[in-house]
């Protein structure tokens, strides 16, 4: 673990270097307060000077909202060209993602320190401490992270704490930090409709996550389910939820592995829906290099079922709008392991998103569909 060294008050002082997205660690610090405005924190970040914040937390977050302004400002305006064909929005999907990875890069300049107990020493500062605990695990020491990280790190206690409303569960899921959120209802709502392969007894839910796909075919009445997880976070995250649901006597989570042993009726997989690699640990649950949670999935299938299973894909065809994938590509793919399509169930976003004009990738979303794609060898 790297560390991080600044003066304050005449003394040199040492902590860790956090970062989820694996930034690097800031090579110079100087600390600041609320004397410090947007314009001369923007000056300093730009030039690779990290601020360490020692002032009001109320005032940092004014701070952090004030660089994001002026990183939208020099940020290319996607309605100037409007994308009309994949190619356009495949490039305006890459200038999206670099203006993202820019504006994270400037405001992961604002730093915070935790104290030996995770404790955030600072004027009108939430406590933390059990939110980062939640995140990082048991304190080591003070460590140094940046405030946006510290901001998602909370987010994410208060999401795990609340739960998310799941419809087709009829139940509550609680995500953890780092584990991607089922805020999407439509991909649960067609595991939750399509017709199960007969005398389904024992199914496999690939890349579980919050295990709610894995709770979902134990509420449908399947006595054996095994949800796996290749990130440790979610096999957390997915026994919890598991134990919540009272489901523990028919789901099993176990990994980090894509398939588990053995052979199943079912084997249901959502994979990461955009093929290209993921710029953080937290992009991990959309973002996929190549598309290789896909192709593995695809490709272990047939030595996976028993005669007579099925292999469900739920996919969205959101890469297809981006150009980062054709449906020749996905079809080609299937065949290539030895599948064929025996059913494909669809459904349009209904997420807020979709609706969002304002986007630089709603021609995208808006066209977007998400498909079970009804898989057997052959």
């Amino acid at each position: 673990m790297s560390t991080v060294r600044w003066t304050e008050n005449g003394t040199t002082r040492v902590a860790r270097w956090h970062s989820e997205n694996a930034a690097p660690a800031p090579g110079r610090i100087v600390t600041a307060d609320d004397r410090m405005n947007a314009t001369h924190a923007h000056r300093l970040i730009r030039t690779g000077t990290a601020l360490l914040w020692r002032g009001d937390l109320p005032q940092a977050r004014g701070l952090l909202a004030a660089l994001g302004h002026r990183v939208d400002r020099r940020a290319p305006d996607p309605a100037a060209s409007p994308p009309t064909c994949p190619a356009d929005l495949a490039e305006t999907y890459r200038a999206h993602r670099r203006a993202r990875r820019h504006c994270a890069r400037t405001l992961g300049g604002l730093l915070v320190l935790l104290g030996d107990d995770h404790a955030l020493d600072l004027r009108r500062a939430l406590d933390v401490r059990r939110a980062c605990a939640e995140a990082y695990g048991p304190p080591t020491g003070p460590t140094v992270v940046s405030l946006t990280e510290l901001l998602g790190v909370i987010g994410a206690h208060q999401w795990r704490r609340n739960g998310v409303e799941v419809a087709a569960l009829g139940a509550h899921v609680h995500p953890h930090y780092g584990v991607f959120s089922p805020v999407r209802g439509e991909y649960v709502d067609l595991v939750a409709r399509a017709p199960l392969p007969a005398r389904t007894v024992r199914a496999f839910d690939l890349g579980t996550g919050t295990g709610v796909l894995a709770a979902l075919l134990a509420r449908r009445g399947l006595r054996e389910v095994v949800a796996t997880d290749i990130n440790p976070r979610a096999l957390v995250c997915a026994r919890d939820n598991v134990r919540r649901l009272g489901l523990t006597a028919c789901v099993e989570v176990t990994g980090p592995a894509l398939y588990p042993e053995g052979r199943a009726d079912l084997v249901v997989c959502n994979p990461p829906w955009l093929p290209v690699p993921p710029s953080s640990a937290l992009e991990r649950g959309v973002h996929d290099a190549d598309g290789a949670m896909l192709h593995g999935f695809l490709d272990g299938l047939t030595a996976h079922l028993r005669p007579g299973g099925e292999g469900w894909l739920v996919l969205s065809d959101l890469a297809e709008h981006l150009g980062l994938r054709t449906r020749t590509e996905l079809l080609t793919a299937v065949g290539a392991a030895g599948l064929r399509v025996v059913d494909r169930i669809a459904t349009r976003p209904r997420h807020p998103r979709a609706r969002d004009t304002g986007d630089p990738l709603h021609p995208a979303r808006v066209a977007e569909i998400t498909s079970l794609w009804r898989l057997t060898p052959g």
